[in-house]
């Protein structure tokens, strides 16, 4: 089986529980929809962690503590992906001037 890698339009999101890529950001989308996806992320891991750190954390197993955790570095990591294509779309657009 030939691997066929994705096209350079498309930036794979960084993922551990997959040996290939299935998501991925579109590089060429309007900036507008990049900034809005990181927003909406970012917004909704930041209200997680609040309500998790006004948690009484007695009442929780461990393995809550993991799963909780968990789900941070998820949406941590999709907004460093989709930030990382605004920034290099930032630095394209600088040395083509």
């Amino acid at each position: 089986m030939i691997n066929q890698h994705p096209p350079r339009r498309f930036t794979p999101m960084s993922q551990f529980a997959t040996d290939y890529p299935v998501l991925l950001i579109d590089s060429d989308a309007p900036l507008r929809e990049l900034h809005n996806c990181v927003s909406e992320r970012l917004n909704a891991v930041l209200k997680y962690l609040n309500l998790m750190a006004c948690t009484s954390l007695p009442d929780y197993a461990e393995n809550d503590i993991n799963t909780v955790t968990n789900i941070a570095r998820i949406m941590v990591q999709d907004i460093a992906d989709v930030f990382g294509v605004i920034e290099q779309r930032g630095f394209d657009s600088l040395k083509a001037q």
